[in-house]
């Protein structure tokens, strides 16, 4: 029986690695006199490391003019990394970060439904937010049975710890629990954890190995293109039933 969905957050509910975070990271350079500029090639490679100032620290020790490891470039991290999570709120409350399509409708009928839902990112608290008070209101949280965020489960994704974390508060089994996800890593961490999969694909994760998930489509806001089950019959969208019948149907699927 479904009895929690639980979201991840960049690439998932908007596409804020794009869109936010790159924008963000770029302009705390420029902010700061730094000759280092992100590409959208080269942040997509930098994805691979989970966490925003993980992966400014991975980038860091490539850098020739970044300080040497230690007191010093670990000072310039946060310098950096509070000035780009500054920018970041800048731009979500700009109102540059929209949802993507379908996931306001899919809250609304786990509303309707009384199917709680959790936020389950490895993001910081903050950042969460920033982006769901822009589109969701000052009471963003009263939507949520659990929020887990990176001050809550410090490892990051592949690790399986924010799900098994939000999965503690909710008081569900992980077989009775549904994430949707959009990365490799959020999949692993979701799989390890024992909670079957649903993927949104993102621009940074179209082409990714989804074969672990129970279903994989392009969009929520569209029933075209998801495999290996499409939307039901008649539903324009992906659908809190579309969830209920893959979850039901995850023995075969497997």
């Amino acid at each position: 029986m479904l009895r929690a969905i639980l979201w991840d957050v960049d690439g998932t509910l908007a596409e804020t690695e794009r869109d936010g975070h790159l924008l963000a990271f770029n302009r705390a350079f420029e902010a700061l006199g730094l000759p280092w500029r992100w590409s959208d090639a080269r942040y997509g490679e930098l994805l691979a490391v989970a966490g925003g100032r993980e992966r400014l620290l991975h980038d860091l020790q490539s850098q020739p003019q970044a300080p040497p490891a230690g007191p010093q470039r670990l000072a310039l991290l946060d310098r950096i990394h509070r000035l780009k999570n500054q920018y970041y709120a800048a731009i979500v409350s700009a109102g540059a970060l929209p949802l993507r399509a379908g996931v306001a409708e899919l809250f609304a009928d786990c509303a309707a439904a009384g199917v709680p839902m959790a936020i389950t990112t490895t993001t910081s608290a903050a950042n969460v937010a920033a982006l769901l008070g822009a589109h969701l209101g000052a009471g963003w949280r009263t939507q949520f049975a659990a929020v887990v965020c990176a001050e809550q489960a410090p490892l990051k994704k592949p690790n399986p710890q924010v799900y098994l974390r939000a999965l503690q508060i909710l008081d569900v089994a992980a077989v009775d629990a549904l994430a949707i996800e959009d990365s490799p890593a959020g999949i692993a961490a979701a799989r390890a954890a024992g909670i079957d999969v649903v993927v949104v694909r993102s621009f940074y994760f179209a082409d990714i190995d989804a074969s672990a998930a129970l279903s994989a489509g392009p969009s929520l806001g569209s029933s075209r293109g998801w495999r290996p089950l499409a939307g039901a019959a008649g539903d324009d969208r992906i659908t809190l039933r579309d969830l209920v019948r893959w979850h039901q149907a995850r023995p075969a699927i497997r």
